[in-house]
């Protein structure tokens, strides 16, 4: 059972590094240009094969993980959500598949922040993880709904550069986490950081232009 595992783990990380420097190669080519999206696709369908194999992962035996099984939730929403925003640029209004995408990260980011409450509440520093990754869950979540309501087309491209950075930077995370093993919260929050940072400039850039 457990070579079985680690052929899933490998398989995993194999998507995993696809993502990664498809996604690095989406980021330095321009912006729009048919390499971005050449590469971007390429990103989307890496991240997620390696997200969905991760979930099973997370359950089982010697490899239980709710943390990771939620953010690798976050981050299927990331994608998925991040590439059907670019539909509204001819749709009018949210379907139901966009709602239940929506819906289903604002119930896991209730979870998130549970289990956050319940772990400090618990002297756990752990449970900071879940509440810093839940509440921007949360916060992105109900975004979304803001802009089912009121679709504004000025909004797609940020969302679509914001979401897509997210999933971007949770490969850099799983990278420096679980590739090359470090530990701590630095390494799970500082790339949110540096990455929202970045997010920041770009979104600004395409204001202005």
């Amino acid at each position: 059972m457990e070579q079985v595992i680690k052929i899933f783990i490998y398989i995993h990380a194999f998507f995993g590094g696809i993502a990664l420097l498809s996604g690095l190669a989406s980021i330095l080519f321009i912006k729009g240009s048919a390499n971005h999206k050449k590469s971007g696709k390429v990103f989307s369908y890496g991240m997620v094969i390696s997200s969905l194999i991760s979930l099973p992962i997370c359950w089982l035996p010697n490899h239980e993980n709710n943390f990771l099984f939620l953010i690798g939730i976050f981050t299927i929403y990331l994608v998925i959500s991040g590439n059907r925003i670019l539909l509204f640029k001819k749709k009018k209004e949210a379907n139901f598949t966009d709602k239940l995408i929506s819906g289903v990260m604002f119930v896991a980011s209730l979870v998130m922040l549970f289990f956050g409450t319940y772990f400090l509440l618990r002297n756990n520093s752990g449970g900071i993880l879940y509440l810093f990754f839940g509440l921007t869950a949360l916060l992105t979540s109900i975004r979304d709904f803001k802009f089912y309501k009121n679709i504004d087309k000025t909004k797609i491209l940020p969302f679509h550069i914001g979401k897509m950075s997210g999933a971007y930077i949770a490969s850099i995370t799983a990278f420096l986490v679980a590739g090359l093993r470090f530990e701590g919260l630095i390494y799970w929050i500082s790339p949110s950081i540096v990455g929202t940072i970045f997010i920041m400039y770009w979104i600004k850039k395409i204001k202005k232009a």
